[in-house]
Formats: C-alpha cells, sequence, structure tokens
C-alpha cells in the first residue's frame, strides 16, 4: 500500500513539474528556451545576403577578439547593408563591447537596423552587439538573453591558482574584483553611448546569479518584449 502511494505521490509530482514548464522551456531559466538557437561557430561568422533587393548581414556564432576587424571589413566593402541579423551564445566582452560600438559608428552614416530574428537568441557579449544598432527590434520569438558578468567560467585559471597556493589564490579574487568593476564601469558607460537605459545593469543584468546554488538554478533571463522596449534595448516595432 505504501509503495502504491509513493508511486502515485512520484507520478503527481512529475505531472506538476511537467506543468510548470511549458514544452521547449528551460525549467532552470524558465523565461528563456531550453534549447537557444545561438549557432555552434566557434568564431562569428558574417555572412551578407540580398533579400527583397535589401542587403543583410547574417552574424551568428561565438563573439571572438577579432570580430570587431572583420565587421569593420565587411561594413566598409558593403555599405549598402541595412540589417544585421544576429544569434550567439556570446564570448569575449571586449570584443563584443567594441563590435557594438563598430555598428553605432557605421550608423550615423546610414540607416542600419540590428535584429534579432524569430526563434534566435542573443546572449552575453552579443547584447552588446545587438545594442549598437540606432535601430534595433526583435521579432516576436526571438530572445535577448542576459546574465551576470563573471570570471568563474575560467576553471584552468582558478585550479591553477589554488594549486600554487593561498598567496596566488588570493592574487586571482583581487584580479577577478578589478575586472569585474572595469567591465561594469564600461558597461555602464557604453550604455549611454548607445541611448540604453542603464537600469538595464541594475535591474536585470545584475541581479541574475553567477553561479547556480541550491534549488534555484536560475543564472539566465531572458527580456519580455514589454521589459526591452522599457530599457530602450529596442526602439522600433514597439506595441
Amino acid at each position: 500500500m505504501r509503495s502504491w502511494i509513493k508511486s502515485v505521490a512520484a507520478f503527481a509530482a512529475m505531472l506538476a513539474c511537467t506543468a510548470a514548464t511549458p514544452p521547449g522551456i528551460d525549467p532552470d531559466n524558465p523565461t528563456c528556451p531550453a534549447k537557444p538557437n545561438w549557432s555552434d561557430y566557434k568564431t562569428m561568422v558574417l555572412t551578407p545576403f540580398k533579400r527583397s533587393g535589401e542587403l543583410v548581414l547574417l552574424a551568428e556564432g561565438r563573439v571572438d577578439s577579432a570580430l570587431p576587424a572583420r565587421l569593420e571589413k565587411v561594413l566598409s566593402d558593403n555599405p549598402s547593408i541595412s540589417e544585421i541579423w544576429i544569434r550567439s551564445p556570446g564570448g569575449d566582452a571586449r570584443a563584443g563591447n567594441a563590435a557594438g560600438l563598430l555598428i553605432r559608428k557605421f550608423s550615423k552614416s546610414r540607416q542600419m537596423i540590428t535584429r534579432i530574428p524569430s526563434g534566435w537568441t542573443c546572449f552575453s557579449a552579443c547584447n552588446f552587439v545587438f545594442m549598437g544598432g540606432r535601430a534595433r527590434t526583435i521579432d516576436p520569438g526571438g530572445h535577448f538573453m542576459v546574465h551576470m558578468f563573471t570570471m568563474t567560467g575560467d576553471k584552468d585559471a582558478i585550479q591553477s591558482s589554488v594549486a600554487q597556493g593561498t598567496e596566488s589564490t588570493t592574487e586571482l579574487i583581487s584580479d577577478v574584483e578589478r575586472e569585474a568593476a572595469l567591465m561594469a564601469t564600461e558597461d555602464n558607460d557604453l550604455l549611454i553611448r548607445l541611448d540604453v537605459s542603464r537600469d538595464l545593469l541594475s535591474d536585470i543584468m545584475y541581479r541574475q546569479k553567477a553561479v547556480a546554488t541550491g534549488s534555484d538554478r536560475s543564472t539566465r533571463r531572458c527580456l519580455t518584449r514589454k521589459e526591452a522596449l522599457r530599457y530602450n534595448v529596442i526602439n522600433i516595432g514597439g506595441d
């Protein structure tokens, strides 16, 4: 009898869990898709293509340190590019900031839109590339996914420093804190220059946990359309 009761309880718990998390949604990060479509290219691939007579640039893959140089060449060689469609899992934060500023520079002399198409995801460093557009839009079903900046993902550096002893680990912690402070300042300055509300950092990005702990596994957040408009992440295509 007890075994039967346990089985029923387990089945009910499974149904409750299934009902609470719609299909395709990440149960740990319930505002985001379970399998983000952000491309598996190891470095960002830039591909101009014609669409309805307009030249569009596809920007797909990881934000790497050489992206700004490649992006500048593509935009210089293709002055008729009218839109940039972006999907990326993020990558080099400073390269993302530089690429965003580069897009803004080119946007001064031409009408150029940055877009996250339906089903695509722009995460982490990609956020700042996207926000470089003077005109910005996210199609319904597109995802602007954010997280807290962290260096704790560098496991090799952490393990090496711990192996070397307390002094080395203390130096690493100092480096992490200094780098985090610098990035926070740079991000804040960049949002001002890209006419995006700085409240995006304090209200959304910096409220995310850097590392999942305990029962709350959420480390990512996808903006709703209302939030994207409120913080001026998008400035065209509003409801």
